[in-house]
């Protein structure tokens, strides 16, 4: 039976059947076990000294593009493996260097894709579960989560709940708010010109006294002028640098203390052209 397989195997069109089946077949099983693969080169980076080691974003970033990598190379040999059945070495060659120049020139936007998703492996501009801001030429900014990466595309999930799919070509400039070291939460504020010697020292003094009442205030804030005119108010910002993410939340707060001082010492924020007087 075994014999009879062989040889009827073994005739030239039949024989090259089963070496491209095979051929997909083996390529088949390997991208069924490419994130697994990928997961596990990915891990290698755990080997690194200590300050080297990467995240667990930057493992999930790694396991998606290695999974697109090892998925686009199985099958690459796959064609090449087949190929090989019709053709010699050398015309192979050929072959694959013509269609190579002729598929970077004639789908330059998927090539840039792929080779973008290669720069994202050595690259450490992002990574899943951060959030960023992208500058893509089409659409002006996007900004959202990272939920996944790939060697293709990027996915990223907008403030509204949308779902953006992001050829990694696209992406030319990365604002990553996740990796920023400090956050500001200026407040702009009007005060009668009559009163800012007096509110100057009110400022300062309250400076010190938020850094001790708000654990998130890195220093005491800078008092400045916002705008160099002079008239019946001054315009003053204050420069409130906070560890990263914490603005949003002391903003509001911050908005309040500074009001109810001001209160305190008769001094009235204000506003113009009917306008707040404390603004962030």
């Amino acid at each position: 039976m075994l014999q009879q397989l062989g040889a009827f195997l073994s005739t030239d069109p039949y024989r090259q059947i089963a070496w491209i089946l095979g051929a997909f077949l083996v390529a088949y099983i390997i991208q069924r076990l490419a994130r697994p693969l990928g997961w596990r080169l990915a891990r290698l980076s755990q080997f690194a000294p200590t300050d080297r080691r990467s995240s667990p974003q930057r493992l999930a970033t790694l396991t998606g593009l290695m999974r697109g990598l090892i998925t686009f190379l199985v099958y690459v040999f796959a064609i090449l493996v087949s190929l090989s059945q019709f053709v010699d070495a050398d015309t192979l060659l050929w072959v694959v260097g013509l269609f190579s120049a002729g598929f970077g020139f004639g789908a330059r936007p998927l090539v840039s894709d792929y080779l973008a998703g290669l720069s994202f492996l050595f690259e450490d501009s992002f990574d899943v579960g951060e959030k960023v801001e992208f500058d893509i030429p089409a659409v002006q900014e996007i900004s959202g989560i990272i939920e996944d990466v790939n060697l293709r595309t990027t996915h990223l999930r907008a403030n509204n709940g949308e779902l953006f799919t992001i050829p990694n070509g696209e992406i030319r400039v990365v604002r990553n708010f996740s990796r920023g070291e400090f956050s500001t939460a200026n407040v702009n504020l009007s005060v009668p010109a009559a009163d800012v010697s007096r509110a100057l020292p009110i400022l300062e003094e309250l400076g010190q006294a938020a850094v001790e009442q708000f654990e998130e205030i890195i220093e005491p804030w800078k008092v400045i002028s916002a705008s160099t005119y002079l008239g019946s108010t001054v315009e003053l910002k204050l420069l409130v640098k906070t560890r990263h993410g914490a603005a949003a939340f002391l903003r509001p707060r911050l908005i309040t203390l500074i009001y109810d001082r001001l209160q305190a010492e008769q001094i009235h924020p204000a506003g113009s052209n009917g306008e707040p007087a404390i603004q962030s």
